[in-house]
């Protein structure tokens, strides 16, 4: 399997190429526009081509790259099951299986950030049936967790939130890499580690928010910690919706 991790340093951005070499079927995970040469330029010299382009959510914090790739890849765009946007897409289900060659995807619904809201369990079967990675995207950082608080209802999205958390995420094995969608230096969550990367096991020792166990002690302190959100928020999710 390849794996290739793209940051953008000024907005704490992470997106990821991936896939298989074998047979040269690679995705996209969260493309940033202003990598979208990178992208092709690692799928090129991985010897294959990206066939699935995939946003885990609407974002708010940067305009989305997943279109453009798309056209210019002819790449299938991929957006959780009723994202509420106005143009088409393949939804990603709950419990789906996305097959990359020998490298297979597990769709993980996890609302909260968001209440369409996908991670992606990733197994490597050239190496082993079990698997090996989570993509994170917004809901699960290194030492944080997505904020809730970007499109109202946020002690709604709040408590589940907490439920994606510890009913999905964190009941993975200690041993899954975590990839998540943000690093050091994002405004899409309180107090993000600058270590890009994390482990499901070192996240339970560590991440106080993310093993909290009462949900409504968990919903005051997240809200209490979130700092008022950039005002191009809400710009970017409009655009990002809009056909």
């Amino acid at each position: 399997m390849i794996l290739r991790p793209f940051i953008v340093e000024e907005t704490g951005c992470a997106s990821y190429l991936f896939g298989c070499p074998s047979t040269g079927t690679f995705a996209v995970v969260d493309p940033h526009p202003d990598r979208i040469d990178d992208y092709l330029a690692a799928a090129h010299s991985g010897g294959g081509e990206i066939r699935q382009v995939i946003d885990t959510h609407v974002h708010a914090d940067h305009r989305s790259g997943a279109r453009e790739l798309c056209s210019r890849t002819g790449a299938v765009l991929r957006l959780p099951e009723g994202a509420p946007v106005e143009y088409a897409f393949e939804p990603l289900v709950d419990g789906e299986r996305v097959e990359l060659g020998n490298t297979k995807v597990d769709v993980i619904s996890t609302p909260g950030h968001v209440w369409e809201h996908a991670c992606l369990l990733v197994s490597d079967e050239a190496r082993a049936p079990d698997p090996w990675l989570v993509f994170t995207g917004d809901t699960l950082f290194v030492n944080s967790v997505g904020r809730p608080d970007l499109h109202g209802s946020e002690r709604e999205l709040a408590d589940a939130l907490h439920a994606s958390l510890s009913e999905r995420l964190m009941a993975l094995p200690d041993w899954i890499e975590v990839y998540p969608g943000h690093v050091g230096g994002s405004a899409c969550g309180a107090g993000i580690s600058s270590n890009p990367f994390s482990t499901i096991g070192f996240e339970r020792r560590h991440n106080e928010l993310a093993v909290e166990s009462d949900a409504a002690t968990f919903v005051d302190r997240l809200l209490a910690e979130q700092e008022p959100a950039p005002p191009e928020f809400a710009e970017n999710y409009q655009a990002n919706r809009a056909a």
